[in-house]
This record gives structure tokens, C-alpha cells and sequence, in this order.
């Protein structure tokens, strides 16, 4: 029996035992499942401020935690390994586990888990087991995602979240389309976030493709619509994955767009240099 997965944008229609664009959702006995729930693939302790998070919990720690999958096909993802590949090595580690594992690293200074590395709302059944337990024990959860998903998803997250890093990874449709994504997508899901969660963004400047002034002037208008006090990252462009034919962003470009960001943010931050 066909069914159609309601996570993204991309509304996969999937026969049995097929799985979607992700990766990460399968069609089983015609319901569209969570195919890698907990199925772990990296976990490490990371300072809150490499999610990139400036203004929340600064100092601390977090237990960072990552599966495979995603619903982009970013050509310069730094995780390509995990995100992008369906054949990987993974650790089965149920919620109350990973919970309690946070409980455990709460002694040396971490503040909670850091759902990241993939994209994790492909695993959204996962992400809100574990941080159900992990706001138990009164501890934070984080989200660091592309924000590629509908507002269902994330209206079934935000009861358990504390904060999120949202990538914006332009400022254009256009742009978003090589990317697999949808730029209105993403817009409808940061603004409903805002609402009840802190929220830090991030913009990854490529070079010849989100790098017009322009771009970052209604960028930083947009935003500022909602919030001037929402942080955004600005952030250096290395070469990855499959896009090795450009240089890293000029560093001289990436302070000047963080500039014309200030305009309109008062908590701008540049990355990467």
C-alpha cells in the first residue's frame, strides 16, 4: 500500500519498503515510519557555543547526539557521511538511555542534548521521545536543524525544546531549489519557533550564491521583523563535499555582510574566520 510521508515539503509518496528522499523514512504495512529511530550514529560532548548557540547556557557543555538522513542536498554539507548515506555504522540507543547518559554528564558541566550532525527532524519520533525524558530530569534540549519541515512536526516538538539552531541558508527561492529545499518552508517554521522557543540562525556564505548584499539586507529586514533581538550567525564558507570548485569565502566579505546585518539585528555574529 502507497502512503505519503506529512514530515516535509517534499511529501514522498512511497510504496512498501520504500524509503524517502531522507533516507530516514520507510513505508512500512502502509504507515510512513521513523526507519533510523535511535539509531545513533555520533555522539559527542560539545561546547553549547559549536551548535553555534552565543546567547543561551554560554559556558557550558551539551551531549550532542546524531543519526543519518536528510531532506536537503546541500552540496558543501560538512556531515555528508551520515546525512547523506543510507549504508552507515549505528548504535542502537533508546531515549531513556540517551537521557540518562545527559544525566550522567550533567556532573562535568553539560546542560542537556543537542539534537544535530544530520538533520534530526527525519527522526522527529526520536527527538521527542528522548527530550520528553530529558525535561524530566531538568535538563535542556537543543535542536540544531535545517528547519525543512511542516509546522505538525514541529508544534509536536516545541513543548520539549529550549532552544534551536535554525540554518537560513539564503535569502532566495532560487537558491533554495538547489538546495532541495523551500525557502517559505523554512520562513513559516522559524517564525512559528520564535514564538516559544530561543532561536539563533545561521547563514553559511557561499560564494556567487547567497553572497549579494542584497540577499543579506532583506535577510536581516525579514528577521528583524520578527525580532531584532534574534541572534544570526554569519558564517565562512570552506570548501566540501561536492563543492570543491570555489574558494573558501573571502573573509573581508563575510564581516561586511555581517555589517549590513547589523543594520537591521542587534546580535550579529561571524563564524568560521
Amino acid at each position: 500500500m502507497r502512503a505519503v510521508c506529512q514530515v516535509c515539503m517534499h511529501q514522498c509518496s512511497l510504496e512498501e519498503g520504500q524509503r524517502g528522499l531522507c533516507g530516514a523514512r520507510e513505508n512500512v504495512c502502509g504507515a510512513v515510519v521513523c526507519a533510523n529511530y535511535g539509531q545513533v550514529t555520533s555522539l559527542a560532548l560539545d561546547p553549547v557555543e559549536k551548535k553555534p548557540l552565543r546567547m543561551f547556557r554560554p559556558g557550558k557543555l551539551i551531549l550532542s547526539v546524531g543519526s543519518y538522513g536528510c531532506n536537503l542536498r546541500c552540496p558543501f554539507c560538512q556531515n555528508h557521511e551520515i546525512s547523506m548515506e543510507r549504508d552507515v555504522e549505528t548504535l542502537f540507543v533508546p531515549p531513556e538511555n540517551l537521557a540518562g547518559k545527559a544525566r550522567e554528564c550533567e556532573r562535568v558541566g553539560s546542560t542537556g542534548v543537542a539534537f544535530t550532525y544530520n538533520e534530526p527532524l527525519v527522526g522527529w519520533e526520536y527527538v521527542r521521545d528522548t527530550a520528553r525524558l530529558v525535561k524530566e530530569y531538568g535538563m535542556d534540549n537543543v535542536l540544531v536543524t535545517n528547519g525543512t519541515a511542516s509546522i505538525e512536526v514541529l508544534e509536536e516538538l516545541l513543548p520539549f525544546m529550549d532552544a534551536m539552531n535554525i540554518d537560513l541558508k539564503g535569502f532566495t527561492q532560487e537558491y533554495y531549489r538547489k538546495l532541495g529545499g523551500d525557502l517559505e518552508t523554512v520562513k513559516a517554521f522559524i517564525a512559528r519557533a520564535v514564538r516559544d522557543c530561543h532561536v539563533e540562525l545561521t547563514t553559511l556564505i557561499v560564494p556567487g550564491e547567497n553572497d549579494r548584499t542584497e540577499e543579506m539586507m532583506e535577510e536581516a529586514k525579514w528577521i528583524a521583523s520578527l525580532g531584532r533581538e534574534i541572534p544570526l550567525h554569519v558564517t565562512r564558507f570552506f570548501p566540501r563535499y561536492r563543492m570543491t570548485d570555489r574558494e573558501a569565502t573571502d573573509v573581508g566579505r563575510v564581516y561586511e555582510l555581517a555589517e549590513t546585518a547589523e543594520r537591521y539585528l542587534d546580535h550579529v555574529f561571524v563564524g568560521n574566520c
